[in-house]
């Protein structure tokens, strides 16, 4: 089959040389030819079109192409166009395949990712199409920075009905992504002279980095058996996981909770809530958000990371009204596509993204089973610890023996994290041993297999 570019002809970028326009042109010409930039068969365009792309005279382009053809190096026939002679030239060195990388390991259970071969490709599809095809035109133009209304009203019905969530769409901006939320977030806390951000002892040292880049300092928190220790925090915010702990797993308890809302009330500070798995409860009726109990003091942050794909580059915040101008002045949705924005508003309304969450929970919810199964079986001396929630479990380990493990299960071609690698460099805590192990990360047909390898790796 015809490719369309060797039927209609093709743009040229050519590089004159040598004395004269016709000489340079044959030369360039030539020299496309001859190195396989011009593959053969490929249409040149008309000598009077590309006269007059090249600013020069039809003779010009005609006497080059003449030369060519009498070279063998182009076939001219009446009626047909003017062509790269099919005959063989040398071509630009293959691109090899990438190698694996180093290190790359067969299993993977690094926590972070959902399991991304389960992305529902055809209910998006439908909902992209659907999406362009009800798109107002001025929706491809620059738009209101907090995001396009319709996600912003789509986000406003579906975090208060899944999550209860306090939110008006006037107060909702659009992020690509709980790291560039966090980022539009840094510039407001500066502003409010918080140089501060108090965070829990165990956690991303990406988001650690991402403030301090920014000039905030970040301080963890003490904490004890239910959760960190806000109330006596001098910092001007505080950065937690309220309904599911990363990566501890636990769930921050009610009297806990209020005695957060009690300091930010009390200081003036602000909470940074990060809901990045909260729809995945496995035991019960997830938690719902922390911003319930005061929105004037809590900014909920949530993405589509985890129940769809960090791909997408998609994520929210609910703000107290008074902080909206200050964070769309740092840039708002500006980095987030408006049809990825338009596809989600109707994955939502649709009614699409509850039932690929549901179906996700249910997998998910399979999988851990799985695991706490195996090793009740296998490895009886290892605990998992955290409430049924998420996409990710933690393994207790005996004191002593995180190092080991991690080693025994590279030697079992498992790529896996051990707790330590989570905790906070000034965190004075006694440290625990512990894996972190993320088992939506694995395709279905590799769960079983990864699952195996750790057995083989604990103690």
């Amino acid at each position: 089959m015809a490719k369309p570019w060797a039927t209609y002809g093709v743009d040229l970028h050519l590089e004159r040389s040598g004395p004269g326009l016709r000489r340079g042109l044959t030369d360039a010409l030539r020299d496309a030819i001859r190195t396989g930039r011009l593959a053969p068969g490929t249409r040149l365009p008309s000598s009077r079109s590309l006269a007059a792309d090249l600013g020069v005279a039809r003779n010009t382009v005609a006497d080059a192409y003449a030369d060519l053809v009498a070279e063998g190096r182009l076939t001219a026939r009446q009626g047909s166009g003017t062509h790269v002679a099919d005959r063989a030239v040398p071509r630009p060195p293959a691109r090899r395949a990438p190698a694996r990388p180093p290190g790359r390991l067969p299993h993977d259970l690094v926590p972070g990712t959902p399991d991304l071969a389960s992305f529902p490709r055809t209910a998006w599809l439908r909902a992209t199409r659907r999406a362009l095809a009800a798109a107002p035109h001025d929706a491809f133009g620059y738009g209101d920075p907090r995001g396009r209304p319709e996600l912003r009203e789509a986000l406003a019905d579906y975090l208060a009905r899944a999550r209860g969530v306090r939110a008006d769409p006037e107060n909702i901006v659009v992020c690509a992504g709980f790291a560039d939320g966090l980022r539009l977030l840094t510039g407001v806390l500066r502003a409010r002279g918080a140089h501060t951000l108090a965070v829990e002892s165990y956690g991303l040292d990406a988001h650690w980095d991402l403030v301090e880049r920014a000039g905030t300092r970040t301080v963890p928190l003490p904490s004890d058996a239910h959760g960190p220790l806000v109330a006596g925090s001098d910092a001007g915010a505080v950065l937690l996981n309220p309904s599911h702990q990363f990566p501890l797993g636990g769930a921050l308890p009610p009297a806990r909770r209020a005695e957060v809302v009690d300091w930010a009330r009390r200081t003036g500070g602000l909470v940074l809530e990060d809901d990045y798995d909260g729809e995945f409860r496995y035991d019960r009726q997830p938690v719902g958000a922390l911003q319930d109990l005061d929105p004037g003091h809590v900014v909920y942050l949530g993405t589509a990371s985890k129940s769809l794909a960090p791909g997408l580059r998609l994520g929210w915040t609910v703000l107290p009204p008074s902080l909206v101008p200050k964070v769309t002045a740092h840039g708002g949705a500006g980095s987030v596509g408006v049809v990825d924005q338009l596809v989600l508003a109707d994955f939502l309304t649709s009614g699409a993204y509850d039932r690929h969450v549901r179906a996700a929970r249910l997998r998910y919810r399979r999988r851990r089973d799985a695991l706490v199964e195996a090793l009740a079986t296998r490895a009886p001396d290892v605990r998992v610890t955290g409430i049924a929630a998420g996409l990710h479990a933690v393994l207790r380990l005996p004191p002593g023996t995180e190092p080991s493990v991690v080693r025994a299960a590279t030697w079992q071609g498992l790529r896996v994290l051990g707790l330590g690698r989570f905790r906070h460099p000034a965190a004075t805590d006694t440290p625990v041993d512990g894996l972190v192990v993320g088992y939506a990360t694995p395709p279905d047909h590799a769960w079983a297999g990864a699952l195996e390898a750790l057995c083989k790796a604990l103690p």
